[in-house]
């Protein structure tokens, strides 16, 4: 699962690399957790545009409490599921989430640290992403996961769907079987960079809220 990334770049920089004529100021920080807010790229009419949404789509589970807060799903394990494959096959509710690096907790139990990784030569990525208006969160987002290439898998056995810039189109506008394609894909592990930290997994600003995959 992927649930901590960092986006340390402008909104001017972040509208340029994703072609999106008018930037907006987000109330992201440079790192964004389950349930917090995060910017994304969405399109309006063919027209690209910058959005602040939540991290994670809101999920009440069976035995939840009836004024227990909803947990947020964050990633994507599964486009073809019935709670995705609706919105997947709608060019509208797909999105690009802008990262400049996504962590894993690598370690013990207790004293996990995080371990980041980024794309060689890609000072921004594109992680392939669905979003929805929720009733509890406003607009809301979530993250394809797919199967960890090489550079990744001696962390964790899952990673974003990364996107290279010409695929940007497709992810937006293709077909379901392009979006699950990618998903059924390994990203170039060649492409990547390691860097493993002594920073602690848990954060103070961390989101309380217990991530989902479905």
């Amino acid at each position: 699962m992927c649930n901590l990334y960092t986006v340390r770049k402008s909104a001017a920089e972040v509208a340029a690399y994703f072609h999106v004529p008018n930037p907006i100021q987000s109330n992201a920080g440079p790192e964004v957790y389950p349930g917090t807010p995060g910017t994304v790229i969405v399109e309006n009419d063919g027209v690209r545009e910058m959005r602040s949404m939540t991290w994670g789509f809101p999920l009440r589970l069976k035995d939840m409490k009836p004024d227990a807060k909803p947990k947020p799903v964050n990633n994507i394990a599964d486009l073809t599921k019935p709670m995705w494959i609706g919105l997947a096959r709608k060019p509208q509710w797909r999105c690009l989430i802008p990262v400049t690096g996504f962590a894993e907790a690598e370690g013990e139990r207790g004293r996990m640290t995080r371990t980041w990784f980024s794309v060689n030569g890609d000072p921004i990525f594109a992680w392939g992403g669905l979003w929805r208006v929720s009733d509890e969160w406003g607009p809301v987002y979530s993250g394809a996961m797919t199967d960890a290439n090489d550079a990744v898998a001696p962390v964790h056995n899952r990673m974003p769907v990364l996107l290279h810039a010409d695929e940007h189109e497709q992810w937006m506008h293709g077909s379901l079987d392009d979006l699950v394609a990618f998903q059924k894909r390994k990203f170039p592990a060649e492409l990547m960079h390691m860097e493993r930290t002594s920073d602690l997994w848990v954060a103070k600003k961390q989101s309380t809220e217990a991530p989902l995959l479905l």
